[in-house]
């Protein structure tokens, strides 16, 4: 792997060298490239969509660069009336096939195969928005898109009624084209500094409003979509847009907001053998882990800690699988006058059985929310931000995931990370290489990069990130005690 030195800037941008990037994202990306005023612009998010879908439906209905015109969101609000139904008309749309009649919607479609004995197979699909959960659905539209059957996919789907149900009669997928190479080689033609604004004004926010510190934070919430098996702890105070990131990324990312958890959803339903969260998607997050309530709590933890630990499924020795999906939890926690955590310990207010030493020490990761501002407009990319031009999120959440089988980052890592002391604990390494791995993945993903920028980037970030949790295994169990309390990186 090479060591050439990223051209990176003493400095951070300046505005106007942001501003002047637009245009180089442009020129480099081409048509992958969006402005991101026109979702806002659009009011699409206020139908209940995410980004990686509103982007979609503009690209489909009004492509072009810049901000939307005036026409082009007439056009689009138009659009969104007729296609993208709200919560009060599902009983409008089945009015409308009871009477005859074909309706196109834009809504998550999911599929699934039901075998009964002595019974033809059924295929069935299920339209969440639209209280449907027993569509009939063609063996030639599975086969044509088998992610169906994983974790759903959204599009836009044209329903007709049958005189025993509700028929699929076609479907338009919203899919993005992955070119890993390309997304790589585009690098290369990017400082760091200006890397991390485009991705930075990717996901929605305005780089300039962030210290360096600030955007690395912000950062390592796509670890888990770069790494397989990724776990990590975000806590912060309420606000701090913890689930933003992940709600809008992709639709292989599946946050869960508080609600009754059970192991049922987690892992797989031993009734009918159909498989959880975990196996059919790459990120699974919890919202508001302090308040979720989980059913049987004590069995779920059990199961967790053995995921978490060899990324093996299991359920009552019924079932069993392998997966590599990452599993994020998110937490709200209380905050002083000078936005510092209240509590000695960082996971006091997490429910009693999260405090278990031998679960927290599987996570490899507690992201420190609370150093981060709260989510206000002047955060976000708007009509003010010198940089607006950044990546399609579908495409960009796409390039993230395949990230997860290039290991030449691993390669490199191994090499490169050496805890120091006189016997590093084990999993500190393992999370500590894990996590430098992932930060280059998002960093240097064209596998480029200076030992400084390594060390600063990815090492010192992985250290910090890891140290969190070892703070709370130091403080809850002595039996860690027996090994250094900071976690360094070995002297050469």
């Amino acid at each position: 792997m090479s060591q050439t030195p990223d051209q990176t800037q003493n400095e951070p941008l300046s505005d106007d060298a942001l501003r002047q990037l637009n245009a180089k994202v442009t020129e480099v990306f081409r048509s992958l490239a969006i402005d991101k005023r026109r979702l806002p612009a659009s009011q699409l998010n206020k139908r209940g969509i995410p980004a990686y879908v509103a982007e979609w439906v503009l690209e489909s209905v009004v492509p072009g660069q810049g901000e939307l015109t005036q026409d082009e969101t007439t056009k689009v609000l138009d659009w969104a009336a007729r296609v993208i139904p709200g919560p009060s008309e599902q009983h409008i749309i089945k009015h409308k096939l009871a009477q005859g009649q074909t309706v196109k919607v834009l809504t998550p479609l999911q599929a699934e195969i039901q075998l009964k004995k002595g019974k033809e197979p059924q295929r069935l699909a299920q339209l969440r928005l639209l209280g449907i959960s027993d569509a009939y659905i063609s063996d030639a539209l599975l086969e044509e898109q088998p992610d169906l059957l994983r974790q759903g996919m959204w599009g836009v789907v044209e329903l007709g009624a049958l005189k025993d149900g509700v028929a699929i009669l076609s479907f338009k997928p919203m899919q993005a084209s992955v070119n890993l190479p390309l997304f790589k080689e585009a690098r290369r033609k990017f400082t760091l500094y200006e890397w991390r604004a485009i991705l930075l004004t990717t996901l929605g926010f305005d780089p300039s409003a962030f210290s360096d510190e600030q955007q690395t934070w912000l950062l390592c919430r796509l670890l888990p979509l770069v790494q397989k098996n990724m776990h990590m702890l975000e806590l912060a105070p309420k606000g701090t847009g913890k689930s933003f990131t992940y709600e809008n990324i992709s639709p292989k990312v599946r946050l869960v907001s508080g609600g009754n958890i059970s192991r049922a959803v987690l892992f797989v339903n031993n009734a009918n053998g159909t498989w959880g969260l975990l196996a059919r998607f790459k990120v699974v997050v919890l919202d508001e882990i302090q308040t979720s309530k989980f059913t049987n709590p004590e069995e779920i933890v059990g199961g967790l800690k053995g995921y978490l630990a060899n990324g093996k499924l299991t359920a009552g020795g019924l079932h069993e699988s392998a997966s590599d999906c990452g599993f994020v939890m998110l937490a709200n926690i209380t905050l002083d006058d000078q936005q510092r955590p209240v509590k000695a310990s960082l996971v006091e207010e997490l429910p009693e059985f999260l405090r278990e030493t031998a679960f927290l020490d599987r996570i490899k990761a507690l992201l420190p929310g609370w150093e981060l501002p709260k989510l206000s407009s002047k955060l976000l990319v708007g009509t003010a931000s010198p940089l607006t031009v950044g990546l399609k999120s579908d495409f960009f959440g796409d390039a993230l995931i395949a990230l997860r089988d290039d290991l030449s980052s691993e390669a490199y890592a191994d090499q490169a990370v050496r805890l120091g002391g006189e016997k590093p604990y084990r999993r500190n390494e393992e999370s500590v290489r894990a996590i430098a791995a992932g930060l280059m993945k998002i960093q240097f993903p064209h596998g480029e990069v200076a030992n400084q920028d390594f060390y600063k980037y990815c090492l010192r970030p992985a250290i910090q990130l890891r140290q969190g949790i070892w703070d709370e295994l130091y403080a809850l169990d002595g039996e860690y005690r027996q090994y250094e309390s900071k976690i360094t990186q070995a002297k050469k």
